[in-house]
């Protein structure tokens, strides 16, 4: 008997396949069956297709309809099969009364269910032309048949999948499913390291599953690797079979019987091991010397042979921090408004910190810094994604539409970018196409794509080719059946989970992080700062407690403010959830606002016209916050350094910084200070390298103490 096609559900089924190829082969035509001694399943489809499935999974199986992939014949033959296959019901109460000829074993039914292997499943039961609901396996039934047939074997099949772990899958056994090729890749990401969630089985959901950074792992029947299913291409990213397994075993070690653990997997480095950033670090070190007022175009080939080695280590996230360098040392050769001295000098913070970060004694897991464990691109399979807004930027004459869409099978949020020459605002640029559809029909929609590649930094692109598909349906805003990471219900938690979050210097370089979906149990105030062209408003969910969410006027989206005050006063029905950017400002919780679910529709504030209701009632404008006003103007005159170049400061900067030392001692910032101070006293001293390393320890205490402010 096939375990492995009885333990597939109409779930798992859909999973491997789609949910329609699943519904038309419960209307097909019951095939008829047979078993060959190596227990392949052939099915014969009355005047049609004979249907194959080998053992070791679907993308064995075989069938002569001349369909690429997976047919609805080979999902009808596994649904007969289930049916067949499934135990009985129990029989009723014995009574004196005769046995009905249909009870009998001598009967077709009774034979059928009984056939040995080998022999024709359906002979002597429904003939081969029979349909559906003659051969006792109506439309809906076939559906459920493997359900059905999973709740057959109560007591052995669902037992057997809670108790089993897929930590039993030998390396061996791996390396026949995936391959040599991909096992050593595989190996190659354990060195690095890398960070899984291991969700084992349960009997309330008999899959167990890992989540990777990128792919989420399903085992759907034990200890067979033929039906494991995860969201990449098949064949594309197949190494993460083996990265799920070893993640298993890890847990099965240090957390043995926990339902839901987070481990970390390999990430082991020999000592005196570099990070694989000295190429990068000695590019950003020419740049602070330098400066981008006095670098010309020769760095161009040193920057692209920075990036060649970075991606060739599959260093990700310094790969992208030295991307970002090098466009805004073209932005200020071009003279571009999108330069700002305080991001150049971020990124050459960074790649020091991420260097700091995996080269000290008690070295943080390299694969999270680093980014080993990430693809530069990954195929999804068929994503069901929801959208959450949208965010309209202007940058010059350009404009550029960010749409957040929330890929619930992951619990990720992937960001869909499109930039335009010209100077259009949002409602302009509602109307522009994307795709097959429109940038509003996206922003408020729920999308459905066979033609999804993700980024490693989770940017998501839509292939436009002749045999791309991708569908778009009109969203009401049901977002609570987002998972719990991106629903947020408490505030008060997320605001811990925010300040538990790792550094942002050396966080991974993901687009949508801290994008959220918070429930409005209420909104408590609205106003308008009118110095500073703001709208606040403070949300509450149930337990009251609280949340801004504030916007700021822009040309791009002139409809913003006038919109979401509306949105918030009850305009378009009650105020259901705001989805945004999260993070802390002075010990409160923001929230950047992208989308709104109110009433049965969602409102994009970005992409409406300018005017409302008139609601933006002025308030008193907030004076800077001190503490903070000091931090930014201390950062400002070290981003001043990687501007000009150490090698290239006014004789007045000395001066500066001994002032904006002291404006921090007074403070109490005595830590930040003295860093400012160290760095001083290094360019005093002449050694170059010596007022790098000190610029470096200033510049990252000023960015973690305004992003912890």
């Amino acid at each position: 008997m096939r375990t492995d096609l009885l333990g597939l559900s109409a779930d798992s089924l859909a999973a491997l396949t789609n949910r329609g190829l699943v519904k038309r082969a419960a209307k097909e035509t019951v095939p008829e069956l047979r078993t060959d001694a190596d227990s392949t399943v052939h099915g014969e489809f009355p005047g049609g297709p004979v249907a194959s499935l080998p053992t070791g999974g679907l993308d064995v199986a075989r069938c002569t309809c001349g369909a690429t992939g997976v047919c609805r014949h080979v999902i009808a033959v596994i649904l007969t099969y289930q049916h067949l296959h499934a135990e009985p019901a129990p029989p009723p109460a014995p009574t004196d009364a005769a046995p009905s000829p249909a009870a009998s074993t001598d009967s077709p039914a009774a034979s059928a269910v009984s056939a040995p292997s080998g022999s024709p499943a359906v002979s002597g039961g429904a003939a081969p032309s029979a349909s559906p609901a003659e051969a006792g396996l109506s439309a809906g039934s076939a559906q459920a048949a493997g359900a059905d047939a999973s709740a057959g074997l109560a007591g052995t099949g669902r037992a057997e999948s809670v108790a089993w772990s897929p930590a039993q899958i030998t390396d061996d056994e791996l390396t026949a499913r995936i391959g040599a090729r991909l096992m050593a890749a595989a190996r190659r990401a354990e060195r690095a390291g890398y960070t899984a969630r291991v969700r084992r089985a349960s009997p309330a959901d008999p899959v167990p599953q890992v989540e990777l950074a990128t792919a989420t792992v399903r085992f759907l029947i034990p200890g067979d690797l033929g039906f494991v299913h995860t969201d990449s291409v098949a064949g594309s990213r197949d190494d993460v079979i083996a990265l799920a397994v070893w993640a298993f075993r890890v847990a099965d070690e240090l957390h043995p019987g926990v339902p839901e653990a987070r481990v970390d997997v390999g990430g082991q480095v020999a000592d005196g091991a570099g990070s694989g950033l000295e190429r990068a670090l000695g590019l950003a070190g020419t740049v602070l010397r330098e400066g981008a007022a006095h670098l010309g175009h020769g760095l161009e080939a040193g920057i692209a042979d920075v990036q060649r080695h970075l991606d060739a280590a599959g260093l990700r996230w310094p790969l992208l921090a030295v991307g970002d360098l090098a466009e805004q040392l073209a932005s200020y050769r071009d003279r571009s408004t999108q330069y700002r001295p305080e991001l150049l000098a971020s990124h050459v913070a960074e790649l020091h910190a991420r260097h700091r970060a995996v080269t000290r004694p008690d070295a943080t897991l390299r694969s999270s810094v680093l980014g080993t464990a990430e693809a530069a691109e990954t195929p999804l399979r068929r994503a069901r994604l929801e959208s959450l807004g949208c965010r309209v930027r202007g940058v010059g004459d350009q404009r550029i539409a960010e749409v957040y869409l929330a890929h619930g099978d992951n619990a990720m949020v992937l960001v869909l970018r499109r930039q335009w020459d010209g100077e259009e605002d949002g409602a302009a640029l509602a109307r522009r196409r994307i795709a097959t559809s429109t940038l509003a029909t996206l922003a408020t929609g729920n999308v459905v794509t066979e033609s999804a590649v993700r980024s490693a930094s989770r940017t998501v692109r839509l292939a436009t080719g002749r045999v791309s598909r991708t569908t778009v349906s009109p969203s009401r805003g049901d977002w609570a059946g987002l998972p719990p990471s991106l629903l947020v219900t408490d505030y008060a938690a997320l605001g811990r989970e925010l300040d538990a979050l790792p550094l942002r210097p050396v966080r991974p370089r993901i687009e949508a992080e801290l994008v959220r979906v918070l429930a409005v149990a209420r909104v408590e105030a609205i106003w308008y700062a009118p110095g500073d062209q703001r709208l606040d408003a403070v949300i509450a969910d149930q337990a009251g407690h609280t949340a801004t969410v504030t916007a700021t006027h822009t040309v791009a989206a002139p409809g913003r403010l006038d919109s979401l005050a509306d949105v918030l006063a009850g305009e378009h029905g009650e105020p259901r959830f705001v989805s945004g950017v999260v993070g802390r400002t002075a010990g409160g919780l923001v929230v950047e606002p992208l989308g709104l679910a109110a009433g049965d529709r969602v409102i994009v504030p970005d992409l409406q016209p300018a005017g409302g209701s008139g609601r933006l009632e002025a308030g008193a404008d907030e004076r800077p916050e001190p503490l903070a006003a000091v931090l930014i103007e201390a950062r400002g005159l070290l981003a001043e350094a990687a501007h000009h170049g150490l090698s290239h400061l006014p004789p007045t900067y000395g001066e500066r910084l001994a002032a904006a030392a002291q404006r921090l001692t007074v403070l109490g910032l005595r830590r930040a200070a003295q860093a400012v101070t160290a760095f001083a006293a290094a360019r005093a001293d002449g050694s170059e390298e010596a007022a790098e390393q000190a610029w470096v320890d200033a510049y990252l205490r000023l960015e973690v103490a305004l992003d912890l402010h």
